[in-house]
């Protein structure tokens, strides 16, 4: 190996530079004794070369943004039709699933599932990117923080084989994923109005629900058009707040979710990893269930502030500028506020199943790259 020549040589000089040294001295010795003791005792001793390690490439340095990324990409794309059907039936009646599905591909075709798909794949990957990065961060500084005022290392106790999830793993977890939820608000709120107001569209101006002529010219101007034209179309009618329509159910629904998110996924992962035995052996199936189990126990819980959220941003998109929107109050436990919620469980269901086994996946094809400059 490279490193290994490199040390040989300089072993060689170091010897060279050794024997070259004795010389000298033996020289001086038949002359002066003393000054061959004081000439060999101010001459430098040889170091020890130094074995320089490779750097690290730029993709293991972010390994997990660039996983986060490209799952990112392959997840919302399998689960977009679901997501769409879920919105439909969170805004509107339907008698059911099979009747969202036929409705929707009557009127729209296949390319009605897929309408408004171009936002979400740009701020879902942005998100989740930004997201992961936040929780991993948060997760070691709250760790450490535990380790250090309370003696109790949570990643340690997570990482041993055969243990399970305790309160300190729980408080951990569900506060970075907190923390990373409440920060990536600001970024996909605009993004998730935008997909609203794309898959919605047609059904904003068929329906009997605009309150005036206005409105439904309102509601009618958000029809067949892309991502970047729907942002612009809700700034001029409602101003660039407009694009912050329904933030604070937004805030809520992310801070808690997300937190409900990493608590399930951590603790399901450990739980079925120590249940299998060889963690080495059988990750895959543990990633894949827990991945599966954290999407379906979060989205049930707070599924009833989506609904409202939902609502609120249909309700605004047919108002301008200046018009007051009625408030949609959160309602546990009634019907209404639960429509879609069998879809929208199979649907996070699917993918984030499909996400954290292709995160873990790509996470360990980079950690086996080999160290060199570059990317």
């Amino acid at each position: 190996m490279p490193t290994q020549g490199g040390s040989n040589s300089n072993n060689s000089s170091g010897g060279g530079t050794i024997a070259s040294v004795q010389s000298s001295s033996s020289t001086f010795s038949s002359s002066s004794p003393s000054s061959s003791s004081a000439s060999s005792s101010s001459l430098p001793l040889p170091t020890p070369a130094k074995s320089k390690e490779p750097p690290q490439r730029w993709v293991k340095r972010y390994r997990t943004e660039v996983s986060a990324s490209l799952s990112s990409g392959i997840s919302t794309a399998c689960a977009f039709p679901l997501d769409s059907v879920k919105t439909r039936m969170q805004t509107y009646k339907y008698a059911g699933f099979i009747d969202c599905l036929k409705i929707t591909y009557n009127q729209e075709g296949l390319r009605g599932f897929f309408r408004g798909v171009t936002a979400p794949l740009a701020s879902v990957t942005i998100v989740r990117t930004i997201s992961f990065s936040i929780y991993q961060r948060a997760k070691y500084v709250y760790s450490d923080w535990l380790s250090k005022n309370f003696g109790f290392d949570v990643l340690k106790h997570v990482n041993t084989p055969g243990t399970y999830p305790n309160l300190w793993s729980i408080a951990c977890f569900g506060a970075a994923g907190a923390t990373a939820g409440s920060c990536i608000t600001v970024i996909a709120c605009p993004f998730e109005l935008t997909k609203l107001s794309a898959q919605v569209s047609v059904l904003l101006s068929e329906k009997t629900t605009c309150p005036d002529s206005q409105s439904r010219a309102v509601a009618s101007s958000y029809q067949n058009k892309g991502t970047f034209k729907t942002m612009a179309n809700i700034v001029r009618h409602r101003g660039f707040t407009g694009l912050y329509t329904g933030y604070k159910l937004h805030l809520l629904r992310d801070t808690l979710g997300t937190s409900l998110y990493f608590i399930t996924y951590e603790s399901s992962k450990q739980l079925l990893t120590t249940f299998a035995g060889d963690a080495t052996k059988s990750s895959t199936v543990p990633v894949f269930i827990a991945g599966g189990l954290c999407g379906i126990v979060s989205w049930s819980l707070i599924y009833p502030i989506d609904s409202a959220k939902s609502i609120y941003q249909r309700n605004a998109l047919l108002y301008s500028k200046g018009q007051k929107v009625k408030p949609v109050k959160i309602h546990f436990f009634q019907r209404q506020m639960y429509r879609g919620l069998g879809v929208s469980m199979s649907r996070s269901c699917v993918l984030n199943a499909i996400f954290f086994s292709s995160f873990e996946f790509w996470k360990k094809r980079i950690d086996k790259l080999e160290d060199k400059p570059g990317w």
